[in-house]
């Protein structure tokens, strides 16, 4: 009896007529947002999977990644967690033109490691037994900024100011409320569900009236001309099947 096969197995045959093979393999240098590590591991594996292709793949904060690019470092697709860093690369002529778009809306909600802190409606935020919040620095990440905006727009700025702790990115972010150093954190859904549903803990999904919308765009870079893995990888992000897969982390298309 065959054994059922998972959603990344459908998925990765599911793209094996999309993607032709080639004689010969090629790697990109990939930047990429800290929110969307989990799915561009998947994507890079059906890269190669079905192409030969790899990714070497650098996560932070979409801030501290523009300023490498920016001061010469050697990526060749950059995955950010907004529009303006893109927008920022092309209009100072450091992309290959007309590759930019946007591959994911992402979502943020507030988490805890413990299954019973957070509760539906987000009430946690207003209670005096809260102990440390996590949130990213918004002047680099995005969903730090959505972080800030979230919580002046429930009215709770001051009183969660001696609570509040910040990540360097949403990853690090992640780490203080996973291993315990924060009660709760503002993170993006993607770095808390696995297939679909929640890994461990407890989350609100916080409505998306009380933040900017966090679309993410990627471009392709300058010194990518000829990369065939670069080219290919796009080509391999804007397909349906790989669309599917980035909603299951929770992304909106």
């Amino acid at each position: 009896m065959h054994k059922k096969r998972s959603y990344f197995q459908r998925w990765s045959l599911g793209l094996g007529f999309l993607l032709p093979a080639v004689a010969w393999s090629a790697q990109a240098q990939v930047a990429v947002a800290a929110n969307f590590v989990e799915p561009i591991k998947a994507i890079a594996a059906v890269l190669e999977k079905t192409t030969g292709h790899t990714l070497k793949i650098t996560a932070g904060s979409t801030g501290n990644l523009y300023a490498q690019i920016r001061n010469g470092a050697p990526f060749d697709v950059f995955l950010a967690a907004d529009t303006n860093a893109p927008l920022k690369l092309e209009s100072e002529g450091l992309t290959q033109p007309g590759s930019r778009f946007t591959y994911a809306t992402g979502k943020l909600v507030l988490w805890s490691a413990n299954a019973t802190i957070v509760d539906p409606q987000g009430e946690i935020l207003k209670s005096p037994s809260l102990g440390k919040v996590a949130y990213a620095n918004p002047r680099t990440a995005p969903y730090g900024a959505a972080a800030v905006q979230t919580m002046e727009k429930l009215g709770v700025t001051a009183a969660l100011a001696p609570r509040l702790v910040q990540g360097e990115s949403i990853g690090q972010t992640f780490n203080f409320v996973y291993t315990g150093n924060a009660d709760v954190g503002f993170l993006a859904m993607s770095q808390v569900l696995e297939g679909g549903r929640l890994k461990r803990g407890s989350m609100w999904v916080i409505p998306q009236a009380l933040y900017s919308p966090i679309a993410q765009a990627a471009v392709i870079l300058k010194r990518a001309e000829g990369n065939e893995a670069a080219q290919a990888l796009v080509r391999l992000m804007q397909s349906p099947n790989a669309r599917s897969l980035i909603q299951s982390y929770g992304y909106a298309l």
